[in-house]
Parts: structure tokens; sequence; C-alpha cells
């Protein structure tokens, strides 16, 4: 797997670089001479599922294309407490200058990949999918989306250019639901879907009616997404969002809906406990 856009990639990885490095590291430079090669060990201090180590090793190679990062595993694959992930070799200046960057990328990537993980397997076997939001880091959301698709969940629009999503303040500005849906195909191709966001099944009807090809049920109970799905009876694709947990989800996955938008994969994610030792100097 990989994030894709290599470009905007590096523009990210480069900024965060720029960021913590700025005119250069002063405790390293005094401390460690240019010449010094190191060697240092990546670890994963609890279990998580690893993603974000191609960014990891992109993140060195932008800095000092000297070091190598030979990584035992790959994103995706499940860590233990105390798995030994990675050895780097290289420059020990390059090494601990980049350190703190290249992990600030990994834990947070590896967090969110987990936590997804955690809703994905709490709806197992159900064909349910579990989608990410817009509710991402300003600047990291290529990134933070990847690791949403790493630890199993899937996305949803990129941003406001390549998805229709009618929400309650343009139902608002429209008038209804018809007449947001109607202004909408008037002026997208016929190609692109399109999603009202509706909070009853009066809602539902009229989006229905209008030809929505998806309707996002917000903030239903249990008992309205149930009857949701009987109201629809497979003609739109039905989205369960609002204050989705890990404890509630499962219930949701049950009501029959076909996809369950969970925000706190991305933006309520814990970063993940991985560290690195420097382990040999020569």
């Amino acid at each position: 797997m990989n994030p894709g856009n290599s470009k905007l990639v590096d523009r990210i990885l480069e900024n965060a670089l720029d960021e913590d490095i700025g005119p250069g590291d002063i405790t390293t430079s005094a401390i460690v001479d240019s010449e010094i090669r190191g060697e240092a060990q990546l670890s994963a201090k609890e279990d998580a599922v690893l993603a974000g180590m191609e960014i990891f090793s992109r993140v060195f190679s932008l800095l000092d294309p000297g070091i190598e990062v030979n990584s035992k595993f790959h994103d995706g694959d499940v860590l233990r407490d105390g798995t030994y992930i990675a050895q780097l070799k290289g420059s020990l200046r390059g090494i601990l200058i980049g350190e703190r960057t290249a992990l600030n990328f990994l834990q947070h990537l590896s967090g969110i990949a987990t936590l997804t993980r955690a809703y994905v397997d709490k709806i197992k076997p159900s064909q349910v999918r579990v989608i990410d939001t817009r509710k991402t880091t300003p600047g990291l959301r290529l990134l933070e989306k990847y690791a949403v698709r790493v630890g199993g969940g899937s996305n949803h629009r990129f941003g406001l250019f390549d998805g229709i999503l009618i929400k309650d303040n343009h139902i608002v500005a429209a008038g209804s639901i018809t007449r947001a849906v109607e202004r909408v195909k008037a002026h997208v191709p016929h190609t692109v879907r399109i999603e009202v966001e509706v909070t009853d099944t009066k809602g539902l009807e009229e989006a229905i009616s209008a030809r929505a090809d998806a309707v996002l049920l917000d903030n239903m109970s249990l008992e309205e997404m149930s009857s949701a799905v009987s109201i629809a009876g497979g003609r739109v694709l039905l989205e369960a969002s609002g204050s989705v947990t890990l404890e509630s989800i499962g219930e949701i996955a049950k009501t029959g809906v076909d996809l369950i938008s969970v925000g706190a994969i991305t933006h309520s994610a814990r970063s993940v406990d991985i560290s690195l030792e420097v382990t040999d100097i020569g």
C-alpha cells in the first residue's frame, strides 16, 4: 500500500521537516560530529496496526538519502508490544535530526489504522462498511485517509470537489431537499452520485422522491434507522452517522444500513507508542 500522490506527500513531509529543524538542530549539531555513523532500532511499545512505514522511511530519504531503513513489517501488519519493527543505519546526526518528525507520522497514522481496525472488527462478519469523514487534521487528509484504508475502513469523499453531500444548511439555503437536489442535478454531470443528509424518515422519503442516490441518516435512533432501511427498500444507499462509538457500532450495523461513518477514527485516534533507540555508534 502507499498513500499515492507522491509529490503532495513529499511536500507534506518537507514542510514538517522545515517546521521542526528550521535553520538547524542546534543540540545535535553541537554534540554529534557529522562523520559519525550509527544504528538505531524502531520498536512498538504496545499492540497496534502499523501504518506509515513508507512515510517514515521517506522522511529520512528526504533528509539524508544515505540513511537506510530496513523494515521487517509492512503497513497493515499487526504489531505486538515489544515488536522490533525496523533498523536504521547511516549518519547518526541525520537519524537524530529526523527522529521526531518520522515518529510523529508513524505513530499518528498507526493510531488511526489501529482505531479503524477496532471499529471494523466490531461489526464483523457483516458487509457494512466503516467509512471516514472530512474531520481530519488540516494538511494531513491524504495521509490520514490512507491510514483508514490500512485499518480496513473505506474513504468517504476526499474533499468538497469530488462528491455531492447536501447537508442541513444547504437544504435551508435551497428551501427544501427537493429544490437542493434539483439545483445540484442542473450543475453536475449525471455520473456524480448525490447524497442527502436527513434527520427523520420524512426527509428520507423526500430525498428518495427527489431521486437522490444516497442518504445520510444523521443522529437517528436505532429504531429510526431500522425504519429507514425498510422505507428505502434498497432504492438508495444508506449511511448512518453521528456520535458512533465502539460500543454502539455493532447495534447500528444490525439495522441494515450500508455504511457507517465515524469521524472519531481520524479526529480522535490516539498516537501509538513507538520508540527509536540508538543501538550502535561507530
